[in-house]
């Protein structure tokens, strides 16, 4: 069975058994300091008073349609909250397991410096840069557009990584490499273009940091055996979830947030091999 865990995630990781999972993928808060929340908007076609400007030129107006109540992206000492529970990935990794751990700019420098302590140096693969062109955009700086996702190895000698699965990608300059290859693509390298999920597109669930299924899709199919248990302890939207799911993995979902637990609820309605529990202590939603 596929099992989402209503509970805080430490508590539970403490709960599994040594050497059980096959992947760990974690998008933890990125301690920004601010409320996550996220606004439902349409728009309406006003060409006298709107604020925006569509195909050929006509005008909108965009309407607010309600706020979500948000979460505090905040932690005092964030090296603090993540090490033990990177620890306790660490120790439910299988032998030949992966550890990713998707982060932004503001804290990945430190949290690569943590797991190169809890997994050693030579169980670092890759620092893979999501890059992705959507939001708004400073003009005081170079906009920040990319995210961080660190790659580590149980064991370096021994861990599955299956090029086989993986999706193919255009060439950029494919009169470089001839018909042929053009025609086959090729295997993505450790930068990924890869879109947002559209604010108004189906797959978006209402959640306010939900990653776009393409990219988990990419890390389970290349991380994890056919059959194998994808544990994610920042559950959010249940993104990683879904992507194990259509990929015939199996997974663990954990998160804490009843507005997690309420979208992943939505996600997989109807599912009767997905199961739903709550670990002693979870906070209820209001």
């Amino acid at each position: 069975m596929n099992r989402i865990v209503h509970g805080e995630c430490l508590e539970v990781l403490r709960t599994l058994d040594d050497a059980s999972v096959d992947l760990v993928y974690v998008d933890p808060p990125f301690n920004t300091g601010k409320v996550q929340r996220r606004e439902r908007v349409r728009t309406v076609r006003d060409e006298d008073g709107g604020d925006r400007t569509g195909f050929q030129g006509r005008r909108y107006r965009t309407e607010r349609l309600a706020s979500d109540a948000g979460y505090a992206d905040s932690f005092d000492d964030y090296l603090a909250f993540l090490e033990p529970r990177i620890r306790e990935a660490h120790r439910v990794l299988a032998s030949t397991a992966s550890f990713y751990l998707h982060l932004d700019y503001r804290e990945v420098h430190y949290a690569k410096v943590l797991c190169d302590r809890i997994f050693g140096r030579d169980a670092f693969l890759n620092e893979i840069v999501w890059a992705y062109d959507y939001g708004a955009r400073t003009t005081r700086r170079w906009p920040a557009k990319h995210d961080t996702i660190l790659f580590y190895a149980r064991d370096p000698d021994r861990y599955h990584f299956d090029v086989a699965e993986v999706d193919r990608i255009p060439y950029m300059a494919p009169g470089l490499v001839g018909p042929e290859k053009a025609a086959l693509g090729k295997l993505p390298t450790d930068t990924w273009w890869h879109t947002i999920v559209s604010p108004t597109g189906k797959e978006k669930l209402g959640y306010p940091t939900q990653k776009p299924l393409g990219v988990l899709r990419r890390i389970v199919r290349a991380s994890c055996p056919p059959g194998g248990l994808v544990l994610d302890f920042f559950a959010g939207s249940g993104t990683s979830g879904a992507a194990a799911l259509e990929s015939g993995r199996r997974f663990l979902m954990v998160d804490e947030s009843p507005e997690a637990i309420a979208t992943m609820r939505r996600r997989f309605e109807g599912r009767a091999d997905v199961t739903f529990e709550a670990h002693v202590g979870a906070r209820t939603l209001d």
